[in-house]
């Protein structure tokens, strides 16, 4: 009896060590946070508060930078915010389709050169996007697309990391005997595509669209190097320039903050909007109706 009361008890007792983990969550996601919240509050400060008043506390000139930050350039900064949401929102969603294909074809698909084709993705995925950039530059400059904005959203195209994941995941969601009963049945490779394997590959999907959204909306290299005309440049190069100018005239660094936290807005807005997906059942799009 005592045995047994002792067997029930043992899962009940809560370990000292077993809080570590949370801990040490709440730490890491503090210290992400705390940045934030820092431009969120320093966002809301006059010129004359940014740099006499406590770091976290509050300012009231919120409206004030706002207004400031609309006028400035007759609006520049949102221009560089739509051309941001274009770079991203356009090369996401053709990195995603391009990904989910050649992952599907990797995964599902036997033919010659494939261990060779999905070594050299390994490959491109150790190559740190710096040193491609000055050869992508030369490239598209022999072609006449530096400056464009094709300039920046072809190289975001074709992502071997977004591949590679598309791979696995395809692997790992689509049954091969559901693709063999569909073919059985007479559906063709298209309609398998269309019908199994892209709802199966769902989750998978809005991951790699969230990962490629946010590397090309933080870009900051590739548009700096490709882009010479401010009027196409993204968020991340308008406000670096903006920052340059800033060093000599400090008043700047009230408009800097306020679009650093503009910019974030859209990021958080995608991923609360987005995460749900993430819940979605791997087996859902194989249920009929």
């Amino acid at each position: 009896m005592s045995i047994t009361a002792s067997a029930n008890g043992a899962g009940k007792v809560r370990r000292p060590l077993g809080l570590m983990p949370t801990a040490v969550l709440l730490l890491g996601a503090l210290y992400c946070l705390l940045p934030v919240g820092w431009v969120l509050v320093a966002a809301s400060k006059t010129r004359g508060e940014l740099f006499s008043t406590n770091a976290f506390t509050p300012g009231t000139g919120l409206l004030e930078n706002l207004s400031d930050l609309s006028a400035y350039r007759d609006g520049i900064f949102w221009q560089w915010m739509a051309n941001t949401a274009l770079y991203a929102g356009v090369g996401a969603v053709l990195s995603t389709a391009v990904s989910v294909l050649a992952g599907y074809a990797l995964a599902k698909f036997r033919f010659v050169g494939q261990g060779l084709i999905f070594n050299v993705l390994i490959g491109g995925i150790l190559v740190p996007s710096v040193v491609l950039a000055v050869p992508q530059y030369l490239l598209l400059a022999k072609a006449g697309l530096a400056d464009t904005y094709w300039a920046v959203l072809l190289p975001s195209i074709l992502h071997p990391y977004s591949i590679y994941l598309a791979r696995i995941y395809a692997a790992a969601a689509i049954p091969d005997a559901l693709l063999e009963a569909g073919r059985i049945d007479g559906a063709g490779e298209g309609r398998l595509l269309r019908v199994v394997a892209v709802p199966l590959m769902g989750p998978g999907m809005v991951t790699i669209f969230l990962f490629q959204f946010v590397a090309i909306w933080n870009n900051f290299l590739l548009p700096f190097i490709m882009l010479a005309d401010d009027h196409r440049f993204p968020l991340t190069v308008g406000l670096y320039t903006l920052l340059v100018t800033g060093a000599n005239q400090p008043a700047l660094y009230n408009l800097v903050i306020t679009g650093a936290l503009l910019s974030i807005i859209p990021l958080i807005a995608l991923f609360l909007t987005m995460q749900r997906y993430w819940r979605t059942d791997l087996s859902g799009g194989s249920v009929k109706s």
